[in-house]
């Protein structure tokens, strides 16, 4: 059972409770206690000093706002953020309520009577905003994904391929996102043009622009994985006559999994990173639209939730790779990946 809850741990990137766990089970408590304050105490440390330093150090910068936030202040904000939250979800059940009562009424006036379902209008609170970014940057983030590792694993196995490409990936790959916004934002009100779209366009240009920012480092990555697979391993694939597809699936893909994965650990951490950018710049909805909003305000509180948004990205970020990882773990049955 310890073996199995330990295993877990390390593939799901929960290692630092494995300590937890051993030391639970009276194994080599003072060896355990030690690890315990390697992986957690030392981590645990280092955010209080982090935290005192920021308190210490935000009350000394003056702003036009006022002073700089400091720790208690932007937990303020995020609880008054969720309330906001909370608030606002309690307005729309009721706007639904009343509208589902409106429309029993006319229904038992006139069974034929027509009816009409409207949708709640009131503004997007700051987890809302969260729930938008997280969808558009998966969005681009698969969509770049499903266009780079197929090309790249072609790359790989086809040095003239790779050749005839590399030129136009050491083109377009440093390009920032604030130079394809614009190009994007004009092609996509061009082309997307429907009385009753599926998706708005502020949705569309977001995910297009994180495709275009986050999938060369997998594209890369796979190409040099594919490229660096034991010779061995193809030919013996090409004598025994295997399909072409066949040798993808089964030899390519697979020895290349811990490099593909890095490469697509990257590209979601940049997609994250464009996206905020994109939102602000365009103001399409989202956590980047949000600290601009909150910028524009220049209320007293608009510095807090600026800092609760900054807080956020970064976590997310953070929670991003680490699903990641723990995909990678999972898929290639290796626990110490990452590492």
């Amino acid at each position: 059972m310890k073996t199995k809850i330990i295993n877990t741990l390390e593939m799901t990137g929960l290692s630092w409770m494995v300590p937890v766990v051993r030391l639970s089970t009276g194994e080599n408590p003072r060896e355990q206690l030690s690890e315990i304050m390697t992986v957690i105490g030392l981590p645990l440390l280092a955010i209080a000093a982090f935290l005192f330093l920021w308190a210490g150090a935000a009350s000394q910068v003056k702003t036009s706002l006022g002073e700089l936030p400091g720790p208690s202040q932007v937990w303020e904000q995020t609880q008054g953020l969720y309330e906001e939250h909370v608030a606002e979800r309690e307005k729309e059940e009721a706007f639904y309520e009343r509208q589902e009562e409106r429309n029993a009424k006319k229904l038992a006036i006139n069974p034929d009577a027509e009816i009409k379902v409207r949708e709640y209008t009131g503004r997007d609170t700051f987890f809302d905003q969260i729930w938008t970014s997280l969808g558009t940057v998966f969005t681009g983030f698969l969509i770049g994904a499903l266009i780079a590792i197929p090309i790249g694993v072609a790359c790989g196995l086809s040095d003239k391929l790779y050749g005839a490409i590399s030129p136009l990936v050491q083109i377009f790959k440093p390009v920032s996102p604030l130079a394809w916004l614009p190009i994007v934002t004009m092609v996509v009100s061009a082309v997307y043009i429907s009385d009753d779209p599926m998706f708005e366009k502020s949705f569309i240009t977001s995910a297009i622009t994180v495709t275009l920012c986050s999938l060369w480092p997998t594209l890369i990555n796979t190409a040099v994985a594919v490229a660096s697979i034991d010779k061995d391993l193809i030919n013996v694939g090409r004598v025994i006559r295997l399909h072409w597809v066949t040798q993808v699936f089964k030899i390519a893909i697979p020895a290349s999994l811990p490099m593909i994965f890095t490469g697509l650990r990257i590209s979601l951490g940049i997609g994250w990173m464009v996206l905020i950018a994109a939102e602000m710049l365009a103001q399409n909805p989202g956590l980047g639209k949000f600290v601009w909003d909150e910028f524009q305000n220049g209320s007293s509180d608009s510095l807090g939730r600026i800092m609760v948004a900054v807080l956020a990205i970064g976590l997310i970020g953070f929670l991003l790779d680490w699903l990641m990882l723990t995909l990678q773990k999972v898929l290639s049955h290796d626990k110490n990946a990452g590492r």
